[in-house]
Order: structure tokens, then C-alpha cells, then sequence
């Protein structure tokens, strides 16, 4: 079974990492290196079984693949999970565990933070292995790489609302933010401050606590958030969470949010188009923190960082374009983007094997002649 959801999904290759003395249980996840190593997060789960964190990791990682290309990034596509609650599971000799792992892959994936990880953990598996980016300041990395998601997140949003409503600045319109993680909270913060209106939830009341000492917004519960009358719906948590039984709810023009996999099935975009809703492809919108994480690995400069997370805005421009050209919904619209892209790069990259190759066996033939 499992091998055939990798022949479905185009996967290269997926590792199970196991060290029971430290109770590490993890997926890597390599999709696609057509353009380059393999990048993506580490993420931290309490799955309730190991199917469910093998179908998240092939879906994180194809995303990433996908993210990258539409991103005009050179890596592939990846993704880590490991199987543990991050509030009760973490220790220095797991995170440990997990890097002696990536390192033994090296340099085919290179890898950082995600959900349930922070610059800590990272820090300790960079005791192990150079393949990963997030890393602290003070080891030359650029830190917590949700601010550049909430940033391009904030100018997908831009996009969506010069498209959709004709204005341009969040000003005056209402946003609902579901989840205020390390990338929802950055996000609240910037809305906030360019005059918009946020109605917030989140599952931890700790979360909604800080949020409301920080920023002048509403919160409802989690179970209501679809429901909000809003200009823009903003998911921030995890993903599969627009399906059949929550998109009937929503009552707003535009769904644009940090989230990976926001839709649990290509039907659920298709949905969202008959009913009028403007969609942001999550991977395009919310690549600001994987643009930042590789600049790391080239040298970090924070203002080419936002320079070209700042290009989310024509991105996603050029993806409404393809969708009213092709008369396709967005999210196809963006597989396109990334697909064509794919496609020539992986040409140019063949071509240079072959080239390579003939190189390779014309110099043989050559040094048999001499020997001869």
C-alpha cells in the first residue's frame, strides 16, 4: 500500500528513523530534488498512529516541492515528522538523534523549523549535522523564520484583495485568523498595525491570552471561526481543514492564510471556486519563511530576504492570471506555475547530465586509444 502512494505521489524516497533509547520515532520525506537538495521543516506531532504521520510527511513534502518551484527557489521538496507530543517529548539527545539521522542523507535534505519546533531544537540537531537553516544569530542563521511567512503571507494577502475586493491595503476590512502560532500571531500583529479588524481563535487560552494584552481584536471559539462574516478568512494552523463540511460555512470573499494543506482534497478547491471564494494556494503564499531559510544557506542578508518574499504579491498575480487564461481554479493554477517550471528546469538539468556523460565516455575512449 504504502508503495503505492509513493508511485501515486512521485516520491523519491522516504526513511524511517527510529532510536528507541531516546523514543524517537520520524519520517523523512524527499519528493522531488529535480531543482536542487531537498528542503523543508521538521515538524512535531502527537499523531494518533504511524499511517497518519506517513500520509502527513508525503503531503508536507510534495507541498514543499511545489512551494519551492513556485518560489523560484533551487531545492526540492521534503519534509521530517516526528511522532511525539513537542509539550511533553522534547529533549536535547532526541533532537540529537534526529540530526544524526539527517546527516546521514548528506546534504540530499536539509531541513528546520516547523510546527511544534523552535530554534532551540534546531540548535540541537545542528550539534549533529550542518544540514539545517533556522539556526539562532549567534551561529551566523537568521532566527525564526516565522516573521518573513507572516510578512508574505501579509502581501499574498495584498494580492488577493486587489483582485477580489479593489482596494489596496487591509485597512478598514475584516480578517479572521485561524491560529495564532508562531506565524498567526505575527500575522495578527501585522494586520493590526495597517488598520484591519482581526477576529481570532486559537485551542490554547494561553495563546489567546498574549494576543489579546498585545493587539485590539475578537476571539471566538475554534468551532466558529468558519462562520465569521469577514472580507478574508486567514488559515494558521494545520491543515485539511477546507472540506465539505467547513466551506459551506465560510462567509467571506478570500481564503488566504499560512497554513500548509488547507485543502484536505483537490474537490475542496474546485468547491471554493463555484462558490465565488477567492483562494490564495497555500504553498505560494506562504513561502516568505522558506525563501528566508534559504538565503541562509547562500549567505543571509534579511533585506534581499524580504525583497524576495515580497514577490509572493506577483506570484500569486501571475496564478490569478493563469486561472482566468486557462479558466482553472487557483490551486490547479498554481500547479501549473510550478509544474512548467519544473519541467524546463528539469530539461536544462538532463540535458547538462547527458552532456556530461558524452564528455565522460568520449575522454575514456580517448585514454583507451592512448593505451592501446
Amino acid at each position: 500500500m504504502e508503495f503505492k502512494i509513493l508511485e501515486t505521489m512521485g516520491h523519491e524516497e522516504v526513511v524511517f528513523c527510529h532510536n528507541p533509547t531516546v523514543g524517537l520515532k520520524a519520517i523523512i520525506a524527499i519528493h522531488n530534488t529535480i531543482l536542487g537538495p531537498a528542503l523543508g521543516g521538521t515538524r512535531m506531532w502527537a499523531y494518533k498512529n504511524d499511517q497518519e504521520a506517513l500520509e502527513d510527511a508525503l503531503r508536507l513534502s510534495r507541498g514543499m516541492t511545489y512551494k519551492s518551484a513556485a518560489a523560484g527557489l533551487n531545492f526540492g521538496g521534503g519534509k521530517t515528522v516526528i511522532i511525539g507530543d513537542p509539550k511533553k517529548d522534547k529533549s536535547e539527545s532526541l533532537f540529537r538523534a534526529m540530526g544524526a539521522f539527517i546527516e546521514r542523507m548528506k546534504g540530499q535534505f536539509i531541513t528546520g523549523e516547523d510546527v511544534g519546533i523552535d530554534v532551540n531544537d534546531i540548535e540541537f540537531m545542528f550539534m549533529e549535522t550542518e544540514y539545517v537553516t533556522g539556526l539562532s544569530r549567534a551561529h551566523g542563521g537568521s532566527g525564526d523564520p516565522s516573521p518573513m511567512t507572516a510578512y508574505g503571507v501579509l502581501q499574498g494577502m495584498l494580492a488577493c484583495i486587489e483582485k477580489k475586493i479593489g482596494q489596496k491595503s487591509v485597512k478598514g476590512l475584516t480578517i479572521a485568523v485561524q491560529g495564532l502560532g508562531h506565524v498567526g500571531f505575527r500575522l495578527v500583529e501585522l494586520l493590526t498595525q495597517d488598520g484591519a479588524k482581526v477576529i481570532a481563535c486559537d485551542t490554547d487560552a494561553r495563546s489567546i491570552e498574549i494576543a489579546q494584552e498585545k493587539f485590539q481584536m475578537e476571539v471566538v471559539p475554534p468551532d466558529k471561526i468558519y462562520e465569521v462574516k469577514c472580507d478574508v478568512f486567514a488559515p494558521c494552523a494545520l491543515g485539511g481543514i477546507l472540506n465539505p463540511k467547513t466551506i459551506p460555512l465560510l462567509d467571506c470573499k478570500i481564503v488566504a492564510g499560512s497554513a500548509n494543506n488547507q485543502l484536505h482534497t483537490d474537490l475542496d478547491g474546485e468547491l471554493l471556486h463555484k462558490r465565488s471564494i477567492l483562494y490564495a494556494p497555500d504553498y505560494v503564499i506562504n513561502a516568505g519563511g522558506l525563501i528566508n531559510v534559504a538565503l541562509e544557506i547562500e549567505g543571509y542578508s534579511e533585506d534581499r530576504a524580504r525583497l524576495l518574499t515580497r514577490n509572493i504579491y506577483y506570484n500569486l498575480k501571475r496564478t490569478f492570471e493563469i486561472s482566468e487564461e486557462q479558466k482553472l481554479p487557483p490551486h490547479i493554477a498554481a500547479d501549473r506555475l510550478a509544474e512548467e517550471r519544473l519541467d524546463k528546469v528539469g530539461q536544462i538539468r538532463r540535458s547538462h547530465f547527458l552532456d556530461k556523460s558524452k564528455i565522460r565516455r568520449t575522454n575514456f575512449s580517448l585514454e583507451k586509444k592512448k593505451a592501446v
